[in-house]
């Protein structure tokens, strides 16, 4: 089963080339590092074998930047290189982790492609963030000999059915190489009836719990409110999606018939869309900046800042900082169906936060949530007209939530330090069987 799945990959790589090579035309990061989807590269500095994480894209990412940093501590000298699948992890990661974190892209799941990446990066443990089931890479880290410990894990129902029917791909790798540190009981449940063996998982909840927030971003976020909405109400709609946005303006009109001086701060969650919700904007009729060009704008015009409904933020990283910034903040992905995004981003920042009914991606942090208070789930645009126009209207509200959120957060902690235990494990040498310690001792 394996050979013909490398196959099937094999042959669909020059489509994924092109596919490849045609966005790189808009967004020239997914040019840069071209060779290491292919396993190609620098290898890590030294001779010392060192840690590999893998997170796939930006919310992974996010979720391994306090796992690596501890990780970092506790192993200061071993080399970490830190990959992930698309050009906006890869900026994430590099802009969150210090200098002495390589950061790449993945290769692709093929043999020759896994076996490069192996030979450079000379892991003695690869740590897969979350849900990134990859059957080469699996086995060729089982060949190798290099453990693998899946952290923060998750696998739902539908995965979970459609890996069952292609059982040989996993299995093998599975049993040999890999444990799993689930998020919950049901996803533990879940990989074993995958085949990893039941002494091999561990449920350790979600260590996204566990992020702390980035340094100085409250004082960006500080920063931000001064330049943009100083004296006003603000709040930001982090992360939306292509429908999405319709819903937002809607809400924001509303909002700005209770309060004209508002702001909303827009921020589409894929650098492909920026131009397209841009011209949304244009279309809209309602007074807007960049804010990429808004230094220029304002310089143009002093009162342009003071005067915009709207800030698209179409830049890459800066999220976090508007968070920090904002009254309240809706989290995209949610109203359309996408699964949901960072609901924790502004929750550890003590934000009021809102959400659509779309929340597949971390149910159990929508609901830890939403049961402490501090997520109000809307379910269009009008709702969440209306419960912006309440929060925006309420501090005490907002402060209910936020603080509320807070103590949810810190009640589900502690996944990372059960994740680091079992790194430890899996890291330390193996014990002496008997007979060779009664030979040392003769």
């Amino acid at each position: 089963m394996r050979r013909l799945y490398t196959l099937l990959v094999a042959l669909a790589l020059p489509l994924v080339s092109l596919a490849v090579l045609w966005r790189g035309l808009r967004e020239r990061d997914y040019w840069r590092g071209w060779g290491e989807r292919f396993g190609l590269g620098a290898a890590l500095p030294g001779d010392e074998r060192g840690l590999w994480v893998h997170a796939v894209s930006v919310g992974e990412v996010q979720a391994a930047t306090s796992l690596v940093a501890a990780l970092r501590r506790e192993w200061p000298g071993m080399p970490v290189a830190v990959t992930s699948a698309t050009p906006a992890g890869r900026a994430r990661a590099r802009a969150a982790l210090d200098e002495g974190v390589q950061v790449r892209y993945a290769p692709y799941d093929l043999p020759g492609c896994v076996r490069g990446a192996l030979r450079r990066l000379r892991p003695a443990l690869l740590v897969i963030m979350e849900t990134e089931l990859w059957p080469n890479l699996l086995a060729e880290c089982a060949r190798a000999g290099v453990p693998v410990v899946i952290a923060s894990a998750r696998l739902s129902a539908r995965s979970t059915a459609r890996w069952s029917r292609f059982s040989s791909l996993l299995q093998p790798a599975l049993r040999r190489a890999v444990s799993v540190a689930a998020q919950s009981a049901a996803d533990a449940r879940r990989f074993e009836a995958l085949g990893v063996a039941a002494e091999h998982i561990w449920i350790c909840g979600n260590i996204k719990f566990d992020r702390e927030p980035v340094p100085g971003v409250r004082e960006s976020g500080r920063a931000l409110r001064i330049r943009y909405a100083a004296g006003r109400p603000m709040w930001v709609a982090g992360s939306t999606h292509a429908g999405e946005e319709q819903a937002v303006l809607a809400a924001h009109a509303a909002v700005r018939g209770v309060r004209a001086d508002a702001l909303l701060v827009l921020a589409p969650r894929h650098r492909p869309r920026f131009d397209e919700v841009a011209a949304l904007l244009e279309r809209s009729g309602v007074k807007w900046l960049r804010h990429s060009a808004a230094g220029a704008s304002v310089a143009a015009d002093p009162d342009s800042a003071a005067v915009a409904a709207v800030l698209l933020l179409d830049t890459i990283g800066e999220l976090e900082n508007f968070y920090a910034a904002a009254d309240v903040a809706f989290v995209g992905g949610s109203l359309a169906p996408i699964g949901g995004h960072n609901l924790l981003e502004p929750a550890v920042l003590g934000v009021a936060a809102l959400a659509g009914p779309s929340q597949g991606n971390a149910p159990d942090v929508a609901r830890a949530l939403t049961e402490s208070g501090g997520l109000q789930i809307v379910c269009d645009g009008d709702a969440l007209g209306a419960a912006l126009i309440a929060l925006l209207g309420d501090q005490a509200a907002r402060a209910r939530m936020a603080d509320a959120a807070q103590a949810a957060v810190a009640a589900n902690r502690g996944a990372r330090e059960r994740v680091l235990d079992l790194v430890r494990e899996r890291l330390a040498p193996p014990p002496v069987p008997a007979p060779a310690r009664r030979a040392l001792v003769r």
